[in-house]
């Protein structure tokens, strides 16, 4: 899978109430969760979005609650990768579950600028700054998981393979 866009940059410790607040979880409507996504640490971020579809992260990207209406809304506001220094472990997990790409890479995270154009090739796990010229690597995901994201979530990933 290959990404390529321009960068919305975000710090360390972002947390699950900011991506989605509280107030919006009375909906599993995933355009409506979308056209609420980060709007209370990125105001713009809805505008911003519309071309801009990869975000670039700090440490702890996704830390609290365990809910899944937080991967939700950033994969339904079109951002096509989430690259940052580290996830929370259940954020992680919800991401690849409902089919959202994401990257940890310590040193993309901490290169990379807001506005930057990135391009990333996830099944080598290799991320260019196309703005700065700078390459950083990642570790891959294993296939199967590179699969399940493929399929658009691990819900996509079953009925296939039941199918099959």
């Amino acid at each position: 899978m290959k990404a390529q866009s321009t960068v919305i940059k975000y710090g360390d410790h972002v947390d699950t109430d900011v991506i989605i607040p509280a107030r919006y979880l009375n909906t599993t409507d995933h355009a409506e969760l979308a056209s609420h996504c980060m709007e209370d640490i990125d105001a713009d971020f809805k505008a911003k979005s519309r071309t801009r579809r990869i975000i670039v992260a700090g440490r702890n990207f996704g830390c609290g609650s365990s809910r899944e209406h937080a991967p939700i809304a950033i994969k339904a506001s079109g951002i096509e990768l989430v690259i940052a220094d580290s996830f929370a472990r259940i954020f992680y997990r919800n991401a690849i579950d409902i089919g959202l790409p994401i990257v940890e890479c310590p040193a993309a995270a901490a290169a990379i600028r807001d506005g930057d154009e990135v391009e990333a090739d996830l099944d080598s796990g290799t991320i260019t700054d196309v703005t700065t010229g700078e390459t950083f690597t990642a570790a891959p995901f294993p296939p199967f998981i590179q699969e399940i994201i493929g399929c658009g979530g691990i819900a996509n990933f079953v009925r296939k393979k039941v199918q099959a």
